[in-house]
């Protein structure tokens, strides 16, 4: 019998969410698990650093921890449960829910809850920046600016993507970028670089549409020097298919360790969180995570 633990974060997703809202979609999930068969504990988080003590408790004892919350709970109990050398598997109740996106995790209760009752764990890539855990995603310039706006604008929901995204293009300045791969520097100077390991990002933006979590590989999108009526057609648009990367502008390189400095200070965000500030490595663990999930790994 499969035993899970529900580590929740109830302030996890679009502000106006209580913890009821949160339970409403939680619960369906957890009785058809049981249902099934399955133990399942809740966990109640106090903090995201609570949360983490949670996870590592419930995947040493054996559970697969079921990280309950956005992409950054994701990203914090991935690292936990790695480190227990556990399971995890991903509720997602969250503003993006990115990574779930990538998995091909199902949103509907009961279709979720077969999934992680019946599905055999898989093992996925992580990257590692400066120590932390991130599942999806490294970024660093206007990205990451607009992260900063858009973790103070709860309360417009998922429109807050396309307002913390215009307010930080309204005082950007391009930046001068020294991105290495693997040892090869590349000088670019523009908007962002993004070094992913899932291809979304940002709510469902395909960021880097040929990324794979099973490749051992990170894939690096670097958004050059365009007019600003060009980044706005990239942001709102392009994004949101891929398409962008068709563009000149759009530099897309991999590899497996990738560093990143500023002609100025600038913040790195990673799982929709802000992580710290340039220069940053970022490096491919490949096959670090178990996880539960309707991605077909190659």
């Amino acid at each position: 019998m499969r035993t899970f633990t529900a580590v929740v974060n109830p302030h996890a997703g679009t502000a106006g969410w209580s913890r009821r809202a949160v339970a409403a979609r939680l619960h369906p999930v957890l009785a058809t698990l049981s249902d099934l068969g399955a133990k399942v504990t809740i966990e109640q988080s106090r903090s995201l650093e609570h949360a983490v003590d949670l996870a590592t408790v419930a995947a040493e004892r054996g559970d697969v921890v079921l990280a309950a919350g956005g992409d950054g709970t994701v990203g914090a109990l991935a690292a936990a449960v790695i480190r227990a050398e556990g399971v995890l598997g991903v509720i997602p109740v969250g503003r993006g829910n990115d990574f779930a996106r990538q998995l091909s995790i199902p949103a509907e209760p009961s279709a979720l809850a077969t999934l992680l009752h019946d599905a055999e764990p898989s093992a996925v890539d992580v990257i590692d920046v400066e120590g932390t855990v991130v599942v999806g995603s490294m970024y660093a310039g206007i990205d990451a600016v607009a992260n900063g706006y858009f973790n103070q604008a709860r309360v417009l929901g998922g429109a807050g993507y396309h307002y913390a995204a215009l307010r930080a293009l309204a005082g950007w300045r391009m930046v001068s970028y020294r991105v290495t791969i693997d040892g090869t520097r590349h000088d670019v100077r523009g908007y962002t670089v993004v070094v992913a390991n899932s291809g979304y990002f940002g709510n469902g933006r395909h960021a880097a549409p040929d990324a794979r979590v099973d490749d051992g590989l990170l894939d690096v999108i670097v958004l050059t020097d365009v007019s600003r009526r060009a980044f706005i057609a990239i942001a709102m648009r392009e994004l949101y298919t891929g398409v962008h990367v068709n563009r000149p502008e759009v530099l897309v390189f991999r590899g497996r360790e990738v560093s990143v400095e500023a002609g100025r200070t600038m913040p790195v965000g990673g799982d929709g969180e802000l992580i710290g500030t340039l220069p940053a490595t970022a490096r491919v663990l490949p096959g670090a995570l178990r996880v539960l999930s309707g991605h077909q790994t190659s």
